[in-house]
Parts: C-alpha cells; sequence; structure tokens
C-alpha cells in the first residue's frame, strides 16, 4: 500500500513539472515575437529664434530609443521610454531619425522631417548717446540675435556686427550734418528687420554766434519771461546782410532783471582778445544791451563782475556795438568763461521792446 501511495506522488509531481515547461515556453515564445511599432515623436520647435527643439519618442513595445539629430553636429543619443532631449538647429529642413528597440532586441526605424525657420525680430529700438562729433549705439529687439549697425555717412558702408547687449564704441562722425542710422536686426536665419533713424550732429556752440548753420544748437535759454528765437533777418542790409539772427523779446511788464543765458561748448578765452563786438537792430535809440559773462574756469572772477552795458546810437538799421572787457577791473589775462548772458534795458520793466542781434564774436 505504502509503494502505490508513493507511485501516484511521483505521477503527480511529474504532471505539474511537464505543465509549468510548457507554460513558460508559451511566453517566451510571446517575448521573442514582440516588434516595437506606431514609432513616432513628438517635436516641440521654439519660436523664439534660439533653434531649440525638444524631442520626445513614443511608440509601442519599445524599452529605449536612440535620436539622431539628422544635422550632424552631435552622436545620437540613447533614451528611456518617457524621456526627452532638447537640440539646437541652425535655420533649415531636418530629419530626426528615432530607431526604438524592444526588450528583446528587435529595432524598428522612424523618420520624422521637419523644418526651422527663424522669425523676424521685432521692435527694435536704439539708445543713442551724442557728445560732439561721436555717436554711442546700443540696440533691443525681440528675437533678435544680434545686430548690423550702418552710420550712414560713408558710400557702400559694411555694417558694424553689434552683439545683443553690446554697446558700441563711439563712432566719429567726420563733420556736422544730418546722417541716416540704420541698425538691422538678425535673427539667426535668413530673416532681418530694420529701423532707420536720422541723427543730427551738431557743430560746437561757441563764439563768433551768426545764427547761419543748420547744424548748431543756438541755445539762449531765457529768465523773467522774455523770449528768443532765431528768425529771419528784418532787414539784410548795410552792416548785416546775413539771412538768420536772432530775435530778443521784452514783452510788457517782465521784470527788469529778466534775460537770456547761453552756456558754451567752448569758453570765451581772453586770451584771443577782451572785447566782444555784437550787431544790434531797434526801434529806438538809448537802451542799454547787457553783455555779461559767467562761469568763469576756476571760479576767478565770480559771476556780476564781467558786465558791460552799451547802448545802440540808430534805430531801424543795424549798428555794432563794442564791449571792452579790458576796462573791467578784476579779470585776470587769459580769463575763460563759460556762459554768455544778455539781457536788455535792465533799469526798467519791459515794454514791448524787440531788438535783432547778431555776429557776436570776440576781437583784440
Amino acid at each position: 500500500m505504502k509503494n502505490i501511495k508513493n507511485i501516484l506522488l511521483l505521477l503527480v509531481a511529474v504532471l505539474a513539472t511537464s505543465c509549468s515547461e510548457d507554460s513558460i515556453s508559451d511566453d517566451l515564445s510571446s517575448v521573442n515575437s514582440s516588434q516595437p511599432n506606431n514609432i513616432n515623436s513628438t517635436l516641440q520647435i521654439s519660436n523664439d529664434n534660439s533653434g531649440k527643439v525638444k524631442i520626445t519618442p513614443t511608440g509601442n513595445d519599445a524599452t529605449f530609443f536612440t535620436v539622431d539629430f539628422g544635422d550632424g553636429t552631435s552622436e545620437p543619443v540613447t533614451l528611456s521610454a518617457g524621456e526627452n532631449v532638447t537640440h539646437v538647429y541652425p535655420e533649415g529642413s531636418y530629419t530626426v531619425k528615432i530607431i526604438a528597440t524592444s526588450i528583446t532586441g528587435f529595432e524598428t526605424e522612424s523618420l520624422i522631417p521637419f523644418q526651422i525657420m527663424y522669425r523676424a525680430p521685432e521692435n527694435i529700438e536704439t539708445t543713442k548717446i551724442i557728445e560732439g562729433y561721436n555717436l554711442t549705439v546700443s540696440a533691443t529687439a525681440d528675437f533678435a540675435n544680434g545686430f548690423l549697425v550702418y552710420y550712414g555717412d560713408v558710400a557702400n558702408e559694411t555694417g558694424t556686427p553689434m552683439a545683443v547687449g553690446q554697446t558700441l564704441p563711439p563712432h566719429t562722425y567726420p563733420s556736422a550734418g544730418s546722417y541716416q542710422l540704420k541698425v538691422v536686426a538678425l535673427s539667426g536665419g535668413a530673416a532681418t528687420s530694420e529701423l532707420i533713424e536720422e541723427v543730427i550732429i551738431f557743430d560746437p556752440f561757441e563764439l563768433p554766434i551768426t545764427f547761419e548753420s543748420d547744424y548748431i544748437n543756438y541755445f539762449f535759454g531765457t529768465f523773467g519771461d522774455v523770449t528768443f528765437a532765431k528768425v529771419d533777418n528784418p532787414n539784410p542790409s548795410g552792416l548785416n546782410t546775413s539771412a538768420k539772427v536772432g530775435q530778443y523779446t521784452k514783452p510788457m511788464n517782465v521784470p527788469n532783471w529778466s534775460g537770456t543765458y547761453s552756456p558754451l561748448n567752448n569758453p570765451i578765452d581772453f586770451a584771443n582778445g577782451n572785447k566782444i563786438k555784437v550787431l544790434v537792430y531797434a526801434s529806438e535809440v538809448g537802451k542799454m544791451l547787457n553783455v555779461e559773462l559767467e562761469g568763469a574756469v576756476g571760479g576767478n572772477p565770480g559771476n556780476g563782475v564781467a558786465i558791460l552795458k552799451v547802448a545802440n546810437t540808430v534805430a531801424n538799421q543795424w549798428e555794432e556795438l563794442t564791449f571792452d572787457f579790458s576796462t573791467v577791473g578784476g579779470i585776470p589775462a587769459g580769463t575763460k568763461f563759460n556762459q554768455l548772458v544778455l539781457r536788455y534795458n535792465d533799469t526798467d520793466n519791459g515794454a514791448g521792446e524787440v531788438i535783432y542781434i547778431d555776429n557776436i564774436r570776440l576781437t583784440n
């Protein structure tokens, strides 16, 4: 009886082993026959001209993916399922190759074409600093990868490269005048945008003052409600046939101390003479024009010392008035003054006077 029982147990074990081996064999057969399929990739192409493309491979029955970027610039990379990689492309057409590999080594390949096209930069803005004949430029623009700057002062000009965030060294213009500054914003590809702006370069504001140049900023600031303007010569005859002059207006009841002030780019240098001559045209005689010099280099003399007053002697014609500062004590030889002040009839409030002034110059 005991022997029969042992024989039955052995038979059950053999049958169980046989069933288990058949089941494993069936499972391995299923795995060995799996092939990756539906292989694709999500491409997220940036629109900011950076050239960045985020590549996310997808597919069924794939354990990992090999990504060939298709631009010949780097080796393929291997990604596990669900991973991604970002690659930077120049503008152009490319084909990414995705090779999907199953757990048992089967491979499926997919080719994905796409195009990188950079957008034209937008919203160009320039920052310009003009000092004398020198211009310093910087620029910004959305989606720009760089700039070319054309200063507009030579024929067939080659653009000067300027990086994003860069300020170029000062460019020196050959002379005063109006120039067309062109800034071309580069996308990194074929698309570009440009901005053209007028740049006016001025000659220095200094003596002599003639009002004839379009490229001198004849600045006459005012105080006490007088006005000053560059105008046409009201009577181009006699001593003054020039086209443009300065008009000094002292309206009714403005204070007697009113006047103009003119900071000069280059100072009045008494080493070159200490007489200032002015052409004046007025409708009445006997009222005095003040020429006052301020802002002495080194502070000596102080303001309020270099003041002279001269009255005109003829009406309705041009007359030359001379202001001889050698007669004023306390002005050292060779003194330089940075500011010219004009006042008219400073003994009385305004009576509606209008006078014209021209050719302010320094002589011996």
